[in-house]
């Protein structure tokens, strides 16, 4: 068994100013999409640098603010309408992966139409950069110790201090498994997918597919928010719920897409 390593979640502190490692998280995966979305946009027309440069701005601005109020809407909103200062300390966590969707998707739109392009030829080329975010994200909950998974007598568990039976328990770190799944293993299908040129929205939609179905996979070991709780039947929690619309959109994106190309071939 392993042993969670208890980090300090301030990075480095100067007194006047303290910075998180989830805030870290965040630069670093900017600056990973950034350089990926450089590289990418070699071989994409009409994508050159600074179109990346802006499109990541766009991005940024969807997912902090969708996260953010995903999350209060979701998960916690009679907290935050008690404590509405409490919206601002994002340090502490509470980013909805789903909400950040919605905010890159207006954010897509408007870019798109900024660009002259379409919504789908836009999705296409930030599908591949979001695995980024979404691995150094999971790794960030992992050093904020949130997120966790079951407790568990499995070799998998890690021995971690659980504040509300103020006991020290073996749980699943679900944050390390999301970090896998919906991170590097997702980055490389759809890196390997996006080689070929495809139908506008096909790598997208695989995306979606792809989250959708880890994601509602990881929440049978990871433990609910603790305000919400299993929503249905005593399994079903927010993330499935939450994730099962993507799954389905993103099927019929793809079957949508391989129709009209076999409609253009025949």
């Amino acid at each position: 068994m392993w042993s969670y390593p208890e980090i300090n979640p301030v990075a480095l502190d100067l007194g006047f100013l303290q910075i998180h490692w989830y805030g870290l998280m965040y630069l670093i995966a900017f600056a990973g999409g950034w350089f990926y979305g450089v590289y990418r946009a070699k071989t994409r027309e009409p994508w050159n640098t600074e179109m990346v440069g802006d499109l990541l701005f766009y991005v940024a601005m969807g997912v902090i603010l969708g996260g953010r109020l995903g999350y209060i809407l979701f998960y916690d909103l009679p907290h935050y309408l008690d404590s509405p200062l409490d919206v601002f300390k994002v340090w502490q966590g509470g980013m909805s992966f789903h909400g950040g969707l919605i905010g890159v998707t207006v954010a897509m739109f408007v870019f798109a139409k900024n660009t002259k392009q379409s919504l789908f030829q836009v999705a296409d080329f930030v599908a591949p950069l979001v695995p980024i975010g979404l691995l150094t994200g999971r790794i960030g909950n992992f050093i904020n110790g949130e997120l966790w998974g079951k407790t568990t007598d499995s070799a998998l568990g890690m021995w971690v201090y659980d504040p509300y039976i103020q006991q020290t328990v073996q749980k699943y770190p679900t944050q390390l498994l999301e970090a896998l799944l919906e991170g590097v293993v997702l980055f490389l299908i759809l890196a390997w997918y996006a080689k070929k040129p495809r139908t506008p929205g096909s790598v997208a939609g695989l995306f979606l597919i792809g989250y959708g179905v880890f994601r509602f996979t990881v929440e049978f070991w990871r433990v609910p928010d603790v305000q919400l709780g299993y929503l249905l039947w005593g399994w079903v929690t927010m993330g499935q719920i939450l994730s099962l619309p993507m799954i389905i959109i993103g099927l019929l994106l793809m079957l949508y897409k391989s129709k009209k190309n076999l409609e253009k071939i025949s």
